[in-house]
């Protein structure tokens, strides 16, 4: 089996699996025709007793299932690439939620999932261990039926069950599948043997293992690991490298540098003659380009730079690498899997949208008129509306009121561990420079009656912003009591350079994202004393949704930060907060000279009113349209904003939805045929 270059996107989950695979088929397809020479789909389920719901993953159970899974390696193939299937039996990561079944593993012990569920798995017997080898044979089989190319036996993040049996924290069997290192990789060994006997006559057979966990001796360790893959070195025809869990081996822009695991896999490729793939996040060629010179990897694996460009690769061939939508790190796609929905980036608003929607990463219909559209505010939204309006043949004249270009994220970019964020305004400015039908004009803010002036038939209102100031929120609704002579500041203050006249200083956070985690971070960083209050039970609490709110605890109790769990903000005094109880109410208070509210934000709305307001000039003036968008819509993440901003180019002179006509495609269950036997 040989690919046609060494861009591997490896797999990767996207919050559609067997509930959407249409979407997922074109999601992937775009994949291939950006050039990637391999693309596997995410991890796939191969029998009941190995449910990972409520994840929604791909399946495959039985014969079923096999046409959904050809819609995908079809697709794929039909663009070019060959096409990788994960098999996976999540064992004691799987709390069988759909299926009821119990989990089993190496061990009675409790399931490792995400959610603590209060479900045991099973030590598995001899013939468990008989009955999962026959379903992992009969899986690859299918797999081939649907025409993959590659099947992979996983054994790595904690995801694939047999990293359980590999793992002595997990693995304390007396028989011949625990103790020794041959013993505890005797599961995998044999679930490779079968798979190779299955399939290997036409399908290469991958390995996809953790080379640490990062837990010490404690767990699967950087030595134990290489002395697994000496052992299995020529079995599996290809080397899928991670680190686990998928916490370590997704690691955010905030808390990891670009090919952050290199140290890991250095030196593997010594131990085995197969080609080994490795990911980093990786978004620089010349990073690429060491890595298998350097004899590190054979081929290049990415999943969030896959998704953030997916035309990656065609673009580093053609030599356009200013073309690259760099992947920032956010990690919002994860949080797409973690919220079972689909997909989602925020440099790449068609993430997901390719079949329902129709939305490709690089094109866009052309434009239906010559009319002309003025863009007022040059964040996300803004720049991403302009870019693709330009793209589409429009004069687009985008006018910013500050000097600097990208809205909220040039005061973000410059908060501890976001300077990668940047990247989404970087790439849209760069892309308009390049436009000569695209004008900017910066210090340029513009008042109802100047737009009115200008006579564009068009306008979009991307004004951006404001955090509240009064602390509004989720828990409180209204203003607080603030009493004369009270600091109160709001991440906007922060960001502008504005600092407490003293301290101690109180961050109130019922935002939950990353400004309250990391605006504690910035003031810590500089000396504060800070104190970081959360009616939930842990900083940046949705940040689990990306994976990093255990290292943005970590970080924050490492820098002295105080954190007040099951607190609500009830009231501002001269240098006291007073707080009360989440569950009980039961009132306290904590002494503070300034506190910061991360609670709400509200659209900057002036201009969108204004226009609003004097609606009846707008046929004298030209005027044919006024649309907010982005954070002066309805604020929310940068993926919101650029996702806002696509849809308006994508939605302009577009013929008009009626009420009743749905946004995008569906894919709906087909129905048993009946009757139904308890209606006999």
């Amino acid at each position: 089996m040989t690919t046609k270059n060494r861009f591997f996107q490896v797999p990767h989950c996207n919050g559609m699996g067997y509930r959407d695979p249409t979407a997922q088929a074109a999601m992937r397809a775009i994949k291939a025709e950006g050039g990637w020479g391999v693309v596997c789909t995410e991890q796939v389920e191969i029998h009941p007793t190995g449910d990972i719901g409520p994840f929604i993953e791909l399946r495959n159970w039985s014969d079923q299932d096999i046409p959904s899974l050809a819609r995908i390696a079809d697709a794929i193939h039909a663009k070019g690439a060959l096409a990788g299937l994960q098999l996976a039996h999540n064992g004691m990561n799987a709390p069988n939620l759909t299926s009821r079944e119990i989990p089993f593993g190496p061990a009675d012990l409790p399931v490792f999932s995400i959610f603590n569920d209060p479900v045991q798995a099973r030590a598995m017997d001899k013939s468990d261990i008989r009955a999962l080898r026959h379903w992992h044979r009969s899986a690859a089989l299918r797999g081939k039926k649907a025409g993959y190319d590659l099947t992979y036996v996983y054994a790595g993040k904690l995801f694939g069950g047999a990293m359980f049996f590999l793992s002595r924290r997990f693995n304390e069997r007396g028989d011949e599948y625990g103790g020794s290192l041959e013993n505890r990789c005797r599961l995998l060994k044999e679930l490779l043997e079968d798979t190779k006997d299955a399939v290997g006559d036409t399908m290469a057979v991958a390995c996809r293992i953790s080379v640490d966990e990062l837990l010490g001796e404690e767990g699967l360790h950087a030595a134990e690991a290489r002395d697994i893959i000496a052992y299995l070195a020529e079995l599996p025809d290809l080397w899928d490298l991670t680190l686990s869990s998928w916490d370590n081996d997704s690691q955010t822009s905030r808390f990891a540098d670009e090919a952050y695991q290199e140290p890991f896999v250095t030196g593997i490729k010594a131990l085995t003659t197969k080609p080994v793939v490795g990911v980093g996040r990786f978004t620089s060629p010349d990073t690429m380009v060491r890595m298998v010179r350097q004899g590190i990897l054979d081929l290049i694996g990415a999943a969030r730079p896959s998704i953030a460009d997916p035309f990656l690769p065609k673009k580093i061939e053609e030599g356009r690498i200013e073309d690259i939508r760099e992947c920032i790190g956010c990690n919002i796609c994860v949080a797409g899997d973690h919220t079972m929905s689909p997909i989602r980036c925020s440099q790449n608003p068609s993430m997901g949208e390719e079949w329902r929607r129709g939305w490709h990463p690089e094109r866009i219909r052309p434009a239906e008129s010559e009319t002309r559209v003025l863009v007022v505010g040059a964040g996300p939204a803004g720049l991403e509306a302009a870019m693709m309006l330009g793209r589409r043949g429009y004069a687009v004249t985008l006018a910013e009121g500050e000097k600097d270009l990208g809205g909220r994220l040039v005061r973000e970019r410059r908060l501890p561990g976001l300077s990668a964020w940047g990247r989404v305004a970087d790439y849209r400015i760069g892309q308009i420079a390049g436009m000569a039908n695209v004008d900017v004009f910066r210090d340029s803010r513009l008042s109802a009656e100047q737009v009115l002036d200008f006579g564009f038939p068009h306008v979009v209102v991307a004004t951006g912003a404001t955090w509240r100031r009064d602390g509004v929120g989720r828990r409180i609704l209204r203003p607080l009591p603030v009493a004369e002579g009270a600091v109160v500041l709001t991440p906007d203050d922060l960001m502008a350079g504005l600092r407490p006249p003293s301290g101690p200083v109180a961050i109130f956070d019922d935002d939950h994202y990353f400004m309250g985690g990391v605006l504690a971070e910035l003031l810590a960083r500089e000396g504060w004393q800070v104190t970081l209050v959360t009616p939930t039970g842990e900083a940046s609490s949705w940040t689990v949704m990306t994976m990093e709110q255990p290292r943005i605890q970590a970080r924050l109790i490492e820098a002295g930060v105080t954190i007040r769990p099951h607190r609500i903000l009830s009231g501002i005094r001269t240098g006291t907060l007073d707080l009360s109880c989440a569950y009980t109410g039961t009132p306290s208070s904590i002494e503070a000279a300034s506190v910061v509210l991360v609670t709400a934000r509200l659209p900057d709305a002036d201009l969108m009113r204004g226009l609003s307001a004097r609606k009846s000039d707008w046929a004298d003036a030209g005027l044919a349209s006024v649309t907010a968008i982005g954070d002066a819509l309805a604020p929310g993440t940068i993926a919101a904003a650029v996702w806002s901003g696509r849809r308006y180019a994508e939605d302009f002179e577009a013929k008009p939805r009626g009420l009743d006509d749905l946004p995008y495609l569906r894919e709906v269950t087909e129905l048993v045929p009946g009757p139904l036997p308890w209606l006999t």
